[in-house]
């Protein structure tokens, strides 16, 4: 692919919309997503904050199953023989294809794809490795339904991210074609929690006690958190297909892409890392809304384009 294996986004502007925001996201968000918050009240309040998302016009969405699992499609009106198949965040204990429809619907819209949204199962109902195999099943049926892996993309944000990459791993170990690129927005690489970044703006969205109730929950007891199943940082990052990497440097995991993107150079892989300043984790999540969110998620819809193009030409 003809690109610079790393980006820094200008400064993102509309300072009043990011302060607003800014303020909204640690008020509600950070602030009840985080113990002593129950995990099934923490499901409700990101239903909740997600229920106004307005999908972009001119496709068709339909709910649906795959590998035995709920799962909702994005599809543009003219169809389409490349599939998304998105991994959607939430910690690993929360989230659904319909909290991340911001995303999704942008995505099939701007990369004129089918986007296949999994409900993978969460913890702590199902711990490690479930969602991971579901999603593994839900890249096998995808296969076996006569979609070749070179029009096959995965991915996902923050915990999506994670299991983008340990699947992608998964599909390596058992022989499997790679898709044609991974796609990880803010992904957890390292569950050891031992390299987090300090902004210094803060972290308007993820609450440290947060994320460490969560391994708690997703995590196998006696499990090293440092284990490549859990962890792809440590992983072997060899001859995974190339992947396109979008951190946001006020975040608390910035440093999980930063080194994920080192790990893949050092072991001969393709990878584009982008760096937004002035955002937090995920701000692809406000589409529609934040110019950089519309700039970034236009920069997957691109890089899923070319990935499919050049695994055709293969």
């Amino acid at each position: 692919m003809n690109a610079p294996v790393e980006f820094t986004a200008p400064e993102p502007g509309q300072a009043l919309l990011r302060t607003t925001l800014r303020g909204a996201l640690r008020l509600l968000f950070r602030g009840l997503m985080r113990p002593p918050v129950p995990v099934a009240m923490q499901r409700l309040v990101l239903r909740a904050l997600t229920a106004s998302t307005l999908a972009p016009g001119g496709l068709v969405r339909q709910p649906a199953r795959l590998a035995g699992r709920p799962c909702e499609w994005y599809r543009p009106q003219g169809g389409s023989h490349v599939v998304l198949l998105y991994l959607h965040g939430g910690a690993f204990i929360t989230g659904s294809p319909a909290t991340h429809r911001a995303i999704t619907a942008t995505l099939a819209k701007r990369a004129g794809v089918a986007v296949c949204a999994l409900d993978y199962r969460l913890a702590p109902e199902h711990p490690f490795p479930t969602a991971r195999d579901d999603a593994l099943a839900a890249y096998r049926e995808l296969l076996a339904a006569g979609f070749p892996a070179s029009r096959i993309v995965i991915g996902g944000d923050s915990a999506g991210g994670n299991l983008s990459l340990i699947t992608a791993l998964e599909i390596k170990r058992q022989g499997l074609p790679q898709p044609a690129g991974l796609l990880c927005f803010s992904p957890v690489t390292d569950l050891s929690g031992t390299r987090q970044h300090r902004p210094a703006a803060g972290d308007p969205l993820i609450h440290p006690a947060w994320v460490e109730q969560a391994m708690d929950l997703y995590c196998p007891p006696g499990m090293d958190r440092r284990d490549p199943a859990l962890s792809p940082l440590f992983a072997d990052l060899s001859a995974l297909a190339p992947m396109l990497v979008q951190v946001a440097e006020d975040e608390v995991l910035r440093d999980d892409s930063l080194h994920l993107a080192e790990r893949v150079r050092a072991a001969g892989g393709w990878v584009r890392l982008e760096r937004y300043p002035g955002l937090w984790h995920v701000f692809q999540a406000h589409a529609g809304l934040l110019r950089t969110a519309d700039q970034a998620l236009a920069s997957a819809a691109d890089f899923i384009c070319k990935r499919v193009d050049e695994g055709e030409e293969a």
